[in-house]
């Protein structure tokens, strides 16, 4: 199938790029929006629209393919690439990518999809990854169109998966509506929550973690409340390092703390997502590593997630590697191609890692699809419910995404 023309439109995203330095200076909230200035460079204030760039591949059967070129929502932070705005990156498209699309054979994903995203600039620096995201989404799609099968089943057959007749775990995350969108999540039995988004020590986590701890407690009747004895949700929190802040890096302070939040969460399971910011890669990889030895060394079944620092497919396998926690969060956007995902998923599975399929609030509704179809085929632990921070409209996205392609493969007949 060969590809006949390549547009690109701009697009808006399910949420906010967030000048995540600037929130943890401690920028006062009015409303929705953030004051003060912003301190990461590119922004234009702390908080800002999210804006995504949608690549359509027409097809020479008349078909189109296509995908979103979205960034996480805390652009420029934690070694990521910076802000990604539409204005800035069309004619980057337009330029440089668009003209080798164009007539193009379409036989399959993964060859075409590891070429375009090593491109390089006439700097000789790679492109930016919302750009290498959203273009290997529409070569996927155009795969599964010459091939008359769903994505899933490309993914599956081109990295020797087995698709099985499973859904994926489901994590849905509230946002700041920590308790509203709470109980969202578990009146549509979510299968993982709340994330939390417990970015600040004195508003949010507490200065000895006491409000975090009284959300977890909160969190474990509600779900028993609302949802009833038989519902089990795994607890998921992402601190965005406060821990670390409102303890001093101090791994056995931080160890006595998970403790407590153990108890509190009991019987459910609990994990908690960028303990401390360490600065750097390295610093990260140790203290991760650490803190995951001790708490195993004293019994302590929280699980500990890498985030920060661990953006791409090399960093992943560096982690992994390292035993730097529980579980490695793949955020899908930070990656670059969604070939890197793959990979990244099957890289953890495979050393008894727990990989987690997640991305970003700030991604689009079709992001989110191709994002299932890869969860379908390579089965991480769980996937994140995106876009925004609605609960409502992400989960709605990924579960009916993924009930539709799961019924269509036991139609023809592909599981065992």
């Amino acid at each position: 199938m060969k590809i006949t023309a390549a547009i690109v439109s701009p697009g808006l995203t399910g949420f906010y790029f967030d000048d995540q330095k600037a929130i943890k200076l401690g920028r006062e909230q009015d409303g929705f929006a953030y004051l003060g200035e912003p301190a990461t460079p590119g922004f234009s204030a702390v908080r800002q629209r999210g804006e995504s760039i949608s690549v359509m591949l027409l097809l020479e059967d008349g078909t189109v393919a296509f995908g979103d070129c979205a960034a996480v929502q805390y652009s420029g932070a934690g070694g990521r690439d910076p802000l990604f705005l539409a204005s800035d990156f069309i004619p980057v498209l337009e330029r440089d990518l668009l003209p080798r699309l164009i007539g193009r054979e379409v036989t399959g994903f993964r060859e075409l999809a590891e070429e375009f995203d090593h491109l390089t600039d006439a700097k000789g620096n790679r492109l930016h990854t919302a750009i290498r995201y959203g273009v290997t989404q529409a070569l996927l799609d155009a795969a599964a169109r010459a091939g008359r099968c769903t994505m899933a089943e490309v993914v599956a057959r081109e990295y020797n998966c087995k698709l099985i007749d499973k859904p994926v775990p489901i994590f849905c995350q509230t946002g700041d509506e920590r308790y509203t969108n709470a109980d969202k999540i578990i009146i549509k039995r979510a299968d993982v929550l709340p994330h939390g988004l417990i970015n600040n020590v004195r508003e949010k986590l507490g200065r000895y973690g006491e409000k975090l701890l009284d959300y977890v407690s909160w969190l474990r009747d509600r779900a028993r409340r609302l949802g009833g004895e038989d519902y089990n949700p795994i607890l998921h929190i992402d601190v965005y390092g406060t821990i670390g802040q409102a303890f001093d890096d101090n791994s056995d302070r931080m160890a006595d703390y998970l403790a407590k939040l153990e108890l509190a969460a009991a019987p459910l399971k609990l994990r908690i997502e960028g303990p401390m910011d360490r600065g750097s890669k390295p610093a990260q990889i140790n203290a991760l590593a650490e803190l995951r030895r001790l708490l195993e060394s004293r019994g302590i079944r929280v699980e500990i997630v890498a985030d920060e620092w661990c953006n791409t497919l090399e960093d992943i396998r560096e982690f992994v590697d390292a035993q730097a926690g529980h579980m490695v969060q793949i955020k899908t956007p930070d990656l670059g191609g969604i070939n890197n995902t793959i990979e990244a998923v099957l890289y953890a599975r495979e050393r008894g890692t727990g990989a987690y399929l997640g991305g970003t609030c700030n991604e689009t509704d079709r992001s989110s699809q191709v994002c299932v179809h890869i969860g379908i085929a390579t089965q991480p632990d769980q996937i994140l419910a995106k876009p925004g921070m609605g609960v409502d409209e992400g989960l709605m996205i990924t579960y009916n995404e993924m009930s539709r392609t799961l019924a269509l493969l036991r139609a023809k007949g592909v599981f065992a």
